[in-house]
């Protein structure tokens, strides 16, 4: 097997309070294709295919105000309409920014997180 390359100074591991966690898993299996293994009631690890992280069992989700993680997608407008159809809200519609656009979404536990694409040239 390939040896883990950990690479100093960049981030390593992602960590999710999420109030619901067999909805959360579902939402996000079905939305990004992430694989998980359970670590007892209270925990899920997940990965993306990129990045590792995890999903621990909290009262409330994090806060709007928080970090914000974004995901890259090429097609935004179909992935509005899947986080919708998966049981998500749309929190902030399609919008530009320099260099392209995005959207803002709350899961079906209420955590906030956005999609953006690049602007084609």
């Amino acid at each position: 097997p390939e040896a883990c390359m950990r690479a100093q100074n960049r981030i390593d591991y992602v960590e999710i309070p999420v109030t619901d966690l067999p909805r959360a898993r579902a939402f996000f299996e079905a939305m990004f294709g992430w694989e998980f293994q359970e670590w007892g009631d209270e925990y899920l690890s997940f990965s993306d295919g990129r990045l590792n992280g995890g999903m621990r069992k909290a009262d409330a989700a994090a806060p709007g105000t928080g970090v914000l993680l974004v995901f890259y997608s090429d097609d935004l407008e179909r992935d509005v309409a899947r986080v919708q159809e998966l049981g998500g809200t749309i929190s902030q519609e399609i919008f530009s920014f320099p260099g392209g656009r995005r959207f803002h979404f709350l899961d079906p536990a209420g955590a906030e997180f956005a999609i953006w694409s690049e602007v084609a040239e």
